[in-house]
């Protein structure tokens, strides 16, 4: 006789997220991927710090997550570029919240140039905030997942990462090193039950894609711009709200045996696992 252990009762099924009173870090979160994370993870009952460079743009965020739960975050205006800054939003998250369990690499800015348009202060800038802003802000809040007895960490990369087309640079590459970086840290950090993920963003709806659109094909709809044929197979650009969810989901204790791993958050287009 086989006997299956589990922690639901009989005859109730339901899926705990048990992200009650946890605190998390969202880099680059004033707007996009990073807001309608931050307000996921509000909803479902975690405290949270949005950072980001822009302080003004950071404070709307702040009273829009306000409007839409009641409930209040924590705003540190950050630069994710410089060491100090990731320490100190860090520093700032403990001593509001008295924890960390939660962190949300996702500072970024798409730049794709051909290799010999890349002039080294653009590598540089790229990796600064792309790569070593995930270092940095991991590297600070490690030692107080493991006081806590765990945490969650992802960082938000990009399918070209996976598969650079041409004049990808210098994001392919920054991108590609972060995925490398999400397996080498899940491996060092898992037996301190501190998990590493990584989502590999696609096409989805940003202000970047917005002004092309706005640019290219004013006389269209959102809808129409959106299921131009760009080989998605399912046939539209995403939603900032579908990779919120997956974050949310990577973050809570739903994937606690999910490590070591990237999902494509791309409709389908990645040529690649």
């Amino acid at each position: 006789m086989i006997e299956v252990k589990n922690n639901f009762q009989k005859g109730v099924f339901s899926m705990e997220l048990g992200l009650n009173g946890k605190v998390a870090i969202i880099t680059g979160s004033s707007r996009g991927i990073g807001l309608e994370t931050a307000l996921y993870l509000v909803k479902e009952g975690a405290e949270v710090t949005i950072c980001a460079r822009n302080k003004k743009r950071l404070e709307e965020a702040a009273a829009y997550i306000l409007e839409q739960t009641g409930k209040e975050v924590l705003a540190v205006d950050t630069d994710v570029t410089k060491e100090e800054d990731c320490q100190r939003v860090v520093t700032a998250t403990v001593e509001k919240y008295g924890r960390l369990d939660i962190l949300v690499n996702n500072a970024g800015t798409s730049q794709p140039f051909a290799f010999e348009e890349v002039g080294t202060e653009l590598w540089q800038q790229d990796l600064d905030l792309k790569l070593f802003g995930a270092i940095h802000c991991s590297r600070y809040a490690v030692p107080h997942m493991r006081k806590v007895g765990g945490g969650a960490i992802v960082n938000v990369t990009a399918v070209i990462g996976k598969t650079p087309p041409a004049s990808s640079l210098p994001s392919s590459v920054s991108r590609a090193a972060g995925m490398a970086l999400t397996k080498a840290m899940s491996k060092d950090l898992g037996p301190d039950n501190i998990r590493v993920n990584t989502v590999c963003i696609g096409w989805i709806r940003s202000e970047q894609i917005e002004k092309m659109w706005k640019d290219t094909y004013p006389e269209q709809t959102w809808e129409q711009f959106s299921r131009q044929d760009r080989q998605i197979p399912i046939g539209r650009i995403g939603n900032t709200d579908e990779a919120a969810k997956v974050i949310t989901f990577l973050v809570s204790d739903a994937a606690s045996y999910v490590s070591g791993t990237s999902v494509n958050i791309d409709g389908g287009l990645a040529g690649t696992l």
